[in-house]
C-alpha cells in the first residue's frame, strides 16, 4: 500500500473549512497496532472564540497545532508527561484580541502561552524603529512590535496528510502569508509531522518571497519549557563554541547560565546569546533540557546552515508570572533588526527565493536515553574549544562591554 491520504480542512481559495472531524485508526486503518489520531476541532467562549486546533497523537506522543496562530503548537503530551509551561495567559487568544503596538511594542505577549511559536517573518527581535523605502520610494521610519506578526496570523490552507507505506508519517499542513500592498509579501509553508508510535515531531518550513523584489526575512522557533522538564536543578546542555550574557541582568548570572533555580518571585529575565558547535560535514547541532535527576529530557535539534543562531531565555519567576525557559534556534539573535541587519544575519530573498528552515523537537524519559543524547553533544563539542564571556559581545549583543 502507497500514496498519500490527504484532507483539507481549510482553503482560502475555495472558501472551505471543517469545523469538526476526526481521522484514526478505525476510518482510516494503517496496521500500526496503536490508536494514533488526527483531531480537529474549534474553540468558543471568551478570547480563544473562533480559533481552530488540529490535535495530532501517534499513540504515544501528542501536540496540538494552532493554524489560526500561525500554526504554532501550545501543548504537547508525552507518555503522560506534559511539554509547554503555564502562561498567565491561560487560554489562547484569538489574533483579533491581540495589539503588537500595545505597551511600547509589547502586546504580542498577550497571547503568549504555547509550547513552541514562531518569531518573525518580516522581523522577529525586540521593538525598535527600523527604515523602509515606502510607496513613493522616500525613506520612512517604521515600528517593528515584540517577535513579528507569524504568530498572529490565520493559516489560509490547512491540510491533514498520512503516508499510507510504512512508517506511516503523519503531517499537517499549513500555509501563512504575511503580505501587505507595498510591503513584505512572505508566505510560511509547513509541515509539521510525526511517526506512529515516535518520540519526535519535526516541523519543515520554507519561507518564500511572492514579491517581485529583494525582500529581507527574519525567523526565531521560540521552544518554551515549565515544570516537569523545568525544575531547581535542570540543566540547559549544549555543544557550545561561546556563551555570552545580552546586557547587564543576564552578566549578573552567568557564572550559571545553563543552570536553573526554583520559582523565584521577582526574578527578572536573563537571556544569553550562543555560538554552537555542529557535526563535521553536516552542520547538524543539538541542545538538551534535562530536570535534575537526568531521566527526562527534551532535544532541539537543526542545522547551523538554516538556523546559526541560539538562544537561551531564563524566566524562573514565580510560578504564578511564568516559570518557564525558552531554547532559540534562530536565523538570527533577537535583537533589533537594525542592529541584526547591520551585523549581516537578516536573510535576504531575492524575488521568488524560499529558505527552508527545519527543527526536530524530541523527548527523552528515562537516564539511558537522556545520556544518549548527553554523548551526542559530547563529542560534536570535540569540535570546538567552549568559549563563556562574562560581559556582553558587541558583535553579538550590541550592548556595551
Amino acid at each position: 500500500m502507497g500514496g498519500v491520504f490527504r484532507h483539507v480542512l481549510t482553503d482560502a481559495d475555495r472558501g472551505h473549512w471543517v469545523e469538526s472531524g476526526c481521522i484514526d485508526e478505525e476510518t482510516l486503518s494503517l496496521g500500526t497496532g496503536l490508536s494514533w489520531r488526527v483531531k480537529k476541532k474549534t474553540l468558543q467562549g471568551g478570547l480563544q472564540a473562533g480559533i481552530d486546533l488540529v490535535e495530532v497523537d501517534n499513540g504515544v506522543f501528542s501536540f496540538t497545532i494552532v493554524p489560526t496562530r500561525g500554526m504554532g503548537i501550545w501543548k504537547g503530551v508525552y507518555r503522560d508527561i506534559p511539554l509547554g509551561w503555564d502562561s498567565p495567559v491561560r487560554d489562547l487568544v484569538h489574533p483579533a484580541h491581540v495589539e503588537a503596538n500595545d505597551r511600547g511594542g509589547l502586546g504580542w505577549l498577550k497571547g503568549f502561552n504555547e509550547w513552541i511559536v514562531r518569531c518573525g517573518m518580516e522581523s522577529n527581535g525586540a521593538p525598535t524603529n527600523d527604515v523602509v523605502i515606502d510607496n513613493n520610494g522616500n525613506e520612512a521610519t517604521v515600528f517593528l512590535p515584540l517577535h513579528g506578526k507569524v504568530a498572529n496570523i490565520p493559516a489560509r490552507h490547512v491540510e491533514i496528510r498520512v503516508d499510507l507505506a510504512p512508517p506511516h508519517r503523519i503531517t499537517v499542513v499549513g500555509v501563512v502569508d504575511e503580505a501587505m500592498m507595498f510591503g513584505p509579501a512572505l508566505r510560511l509553508t509547513s509541515h509539521i509531522s510525526t511517526e506512529p508510535g515516535g518520540n519526535s515531531l519535526t516541523i519543515s518550513d520554507r519561507v518564500t518571497n511572492l514579491n517581485n523584489r529583494p525582500a529581507e526575512m527574519q525567523m526565531l522557533y521560540h521552544c518554551n519549557y515549565g515544570p516537569p522538564l523545568l525544575e531547581a536543578g535542570s540543566t540547559l546542555v549544549a555543544p557550545v563554541r561561546s556563551v555570552s550574557p545580552r546586557d547587564a541582568t543576564a552578566q549578573k548570572g552567568v557564572a550559571t547560565y545553563g543552570r536553573f533555580g526554583a520559582p523565584e518571585p521577582g526574578f527578572v529575565e536573563q537571556v544569553y546569546f550562543y555560538e554552537l558547535a555542529a557535526k563535521r560535514g553536516s552542520g547538524q547541532t543539538v541542545v538538551l533540557l534535562k530536570n535534575a535527576k537526568g531521566d527526562l529530557g527534551s532535544s532541539l535539534h537543526c542545522s547551523l546552515n538554516q538556523l546559526p543562531c541560539f538562544t537561551l531565555w531564563k524566566n524562573t519567576a514565580a510560578t504564578e508570572d511564568g516559570y518557564v525557559t525558552g531554547l532559540e534556534p534562530a536565523t538570527n539573535y533577537p535583537n533589533p533588526k537594525p542592529f541584526e541587519r547591520k551585523q549581516g544575519r537578516v536573510v535576504r530573498l531575492d524575488a521568488g527565493e524560499t529558505r527552508r528552515m527545519d527543527l526536530t523537537v524530541a523527548v527523552h524519559d528515562g537516564r539511558k536515553k537522556v545520556r544518549n543524547v548527553e554523548r551526542s553533544i559530547k563529542q560534536i563539542q570535540k569540535n570546538a574549544k567552549a568559549r563563556v564571556s562574562k560581559t556582553p559581545i558587541r558583535r553579538i549583543s550590541g550592548a556595551d562591554q
